[in-house]
């Protein structure tokens, strides 16, 4: 049999490779960019993860100078979620805002003082002095 007369073999791209192939450009771009969004989002966040992992625990006398929350989602049938934040001032006059549980968010009003503990970006708890002139 000759060389010429054997069929030759075709490499047929398998399921996703066809349907790449057949994509059109601007719907690569998104995907791909989507995908670049969605990555360096995870990486951002087991960057901050390990940072706080790597912070000390630090206590500190403060006073809660302001709070705020933000609403995110509710739209048509999906459920909303709130985040809530609190800056604390301490002593030397260093101001720190840390995103805290909604069961402290309640109890912590604006003016209190007491001892703050902290990990990175990380609330761990606020303990408020009961005297008011005990925290200077």
């Amino acid at each position: 049999m000759s060389i010429w007369n054997r069929p030759v073999p075709i490499d047929r791209p398998g399921s996703f490779g066809l349907f790449w192939h057949v994509m059109p450009v601007f719907f690569k771009i998104f995907i791909l960019l989507f995908l670049s969004v969605l990555i360096f989002g995870i990486a951002k966040g087991i960057k901050q993860w390990m940072a706080n992992n790597e912070s000390e625990l630090l206590t500190v006398s403060c006073t809660a100078v302001s709070k705020r929350f933000r609403v995110s989602g509710g739209s048509g049938d999906s459920s909303a979620s709130t985040d809530y934040y609190v800056t604390f001032e301490t002593l030397n006059g260093d101001r720190v805002e840390l995103k805290v549980p909604d069961r402290f968010y309640g109890l912590i009003v604006e003016g209190d003082r007491g001892e703050l503990t902290y990990q990175g970006t990380r609330f761990k708890g606020f303990e408020r002095v009961s005297d008011r002139e005990s925290v200077r």
